[in-house]
């Protein structure tokens, strides 16, 4: 599929983007998850300076993101060690 061009508004600021068509929703969506934690900020904390909401928004994402990926590598290592004893026992019965 074809690049479209899009505008994505973040913090009061319009941003053109080519994306590929198929991406257009996600990022769609993200720009809306950061216009929501902007605004959740705003309402929440005395923060009215929009570079502010916007490194406090960074943070948040990037931390969650970090805390997906150990998830994520935590997972793997134990299923690889599920894998191991499982072909360390069929290896076994297997050699019989």
């Amino acid at each position: 599929m074809g690049e479209i061009s899009i505008k994505i508004n973040i913090a009061d600021r319009f941003y053109p983007l080519k994306v590929k068509m198929e991406e257009e929703e996600i990022i769609r969506r993200a720009a809306k998850l950061i216009k929501d934690r902007i605004k959740e900020y705003q309402e929440n904390y005395a923060v009215r300076d929009k570079q502010d909401l916007l490194a406090m928004s960074v943070l948040h994402y990037a931390t969650s993101s970090l805390k997906a990926e150990k998830r994520v590598t935590v997972e793997d290592s134990e299923v690889a060690e599920k894998v191991y004893q499982l072909d360390h026992l069929l290896s076994g019965f297997f050699s019989k």
